[in-house]
Parts: structure tokens; C-alpha cells; sequence
């Protein structure tokens, strides 16, 4: 009987797995017991177990369930776009709020260097930023900060097929300049876009790490150069560290 009601338990709890895991994104109690048919008490005892133990995280602001790393680093996978975006979300709000700049995350794929999540300034003057769009490798603080950190045979093929167009008088132009650029952001920890891509807008990012302890995006603080001066600049560092910490962990690094 025993054995009985501990397989019953693990079906259970499986089907709340897969059912969050179908939903792509964080998942209401209401909406898993309507999708597994289960009673709401028992869907929140196992809720509460499957997060105790790791398998899944709740959020107590919005009183929904995601999966937990620990899922992929026992399968190691590779976060999608969306995935990224949607844990992503909470984490640019919160470096907007510090910093009062727009926030975006971008990625990496194939070369190609997209954000995949943003979050504009509230103030007057903003820097407007699209999902999907793409970013030059070589001249933004997202493409130079993701470019630091790929393997140096990927790295070589990117640089022996980028185009140095000059986009601005601080564009940076040629592959050993980049090269240089890369190094000290291995050494810093940050990639800065000084006016490189366009005249009068500044970047700040910092590397994002996951389960497999490799960098998966790159967090940003984007904002026209007046509203990021160079004094504030360690500051605004600071807040990216934090903020990037927080979403490393939450990717299970």
C-alpha cells in the first residue's frame, strides 16, 4: 500500500512538472490543477515538496511556480530566448529602478548578437530598444562583452568574417583593436559603448552566467551620455554586478 501511494505521488508530481514546463513560463496553482485534474490541496502539497526540494521555484510576489535550475543541470540544456526573456524580466525592472536608465539582455546565437528582453527609461529622454533586434559585434557593450567570452575558434571565425564599419569617430575599426578590447574585458568584467555604435548614446554590460557556469547573455544599462557620465559609471558597475549575480543564480550558477 505503501509503495502504492509513493507511485502515485511521483505521477503526481511528474504531471505538475511537465505542465509547468509545457506552459513555457511561470505557472499558477489555479491553472496546474485545471491542466492535471488534481484537488488543489494535494497540488499545493506537492507544490510545496517539489520546491522544497529543489525542482521548482515560486515566486511569492506573483504566487506562481517555474522550473528550478536544478532541472537543467541535470540536463543541460541551453536556455532558449524566450526562457531567458521571460526569467529575465523582474531583474531588468529592478536595474532600471537602481539605475534609471533602459536595461536589456541580449544573447548570442550563431554569431548573431540579439536582445531578447528589455526594459525602457521612465524618463523624458530614452534610448528605444526592440526585442529581436540585432547588435553589431564589434561596437556595442552587449556584442563586445558576449564576444569576450567564446571560444577562440568561434571568436577567430566571427572576426575573419565581420565588416569594421566606422559607425562613429570611437568605432572601434580593425580586428587587433577588437582583440585588445576583448582582453581588457576578460580582465574588467565589463564592455562599454562609448559613443561606438551611435553618437550621444553610452552602454554599460556585464556578463550573465548559467547552470554550466558559461556566460549566456549579456545585462546592459543603456541611456543617452549625459545621464551616464563618467563619474557615474563605478556605480552604475556596481548595480550590474548585483543585478547579474542575482540573475546567475536564479540560471543556477
Amino acid at each position: 500500500m505503501e509503495a502504492i501511494r509513493t507511485h502515485q505521488s511521483l505521477k503526481r508530481g511528474l504531471s505538475i512538472i511537465e505542465v509547468i514546463a509545457s506552459n513555457g513560463g511561470p505557472s499558477t496553482l489555479a491553472d496546474i490543477t485545471r491542466k492535471t485534474g488534481l484537488a488543489r490541496s494535494t497540488a499545493h502539497h506537492l507544490l510545496r515538496a517539489l520546491v522544497e526540494f529543489g525542482y521548482l521555484v515560486r515566486d511569492e510576489n506573483n504566487l506562481t511556480y517555474s522550473l528550478a535550475p536544478k532541472l537543467f543541470r541535470l540536463t543541460k540544456p541551453s536556455w532558449t530566448k524566450e526562457q531567458l526573456a521571460e526569467i529575465a524580466r523582474p531583474f531588468l525592472e529592478k536595474l532600471r529602478h537602481l539605475t534609471g536608465e533602459g536595461t536589456s539582455l541580449a544573447v548570442i546565437r550563431n554569431g548573431v548578437v540579439t536582445i531578447v528582453a528589455k526594459c525602457e527609461s521612465e524618463g523624458p529622454v530614452r534610448v528605444v530598444q526592440e526585442v529581436g533586434a540585432t547588435r553589431p559585434i564589434y561596437c556595442t557593450a552587449v556584442g563586445k562583452l558576449l564576444a569576450a567570452w567564446l571560444p577562440k575558434k568561434e571568436l577567430d571565425y566571427i572576426i575573419s568574417n565581420t565588416v569594421f564599419e566606422k559607425m562613429t569617430a570611437a568605432t572601434i575599426t580593425s580586428p587587433a583593436q577588437f582583440r585588445r578590447e576583448l582582453s581588457h574585458i576578460r580582465k574588467t568584467g565589463f564592455a562599454v559603448d562609448n559613443e561606438e555604435h551611435i553618437k550621444g548614446i553610452r552602454c554599460i554590460a556585464t556578463a550573465v552566467r548559467d547552470h554550466s557556469r558559461k556566460v549566456c547573455a549579456a545585462l546592459c544599462v543603456v541611456g543617452p551620455k549625459d545621464n551616464l557620465p563618467r563619474k557615474k559609471l563605478p556605480n552604475i558597475q556596481q548595480h550590474l554586478v548585483d543585478v547579474s549575480s542575482a540573475l546567475s543564480v536564479r540560471l543556477g550558477y
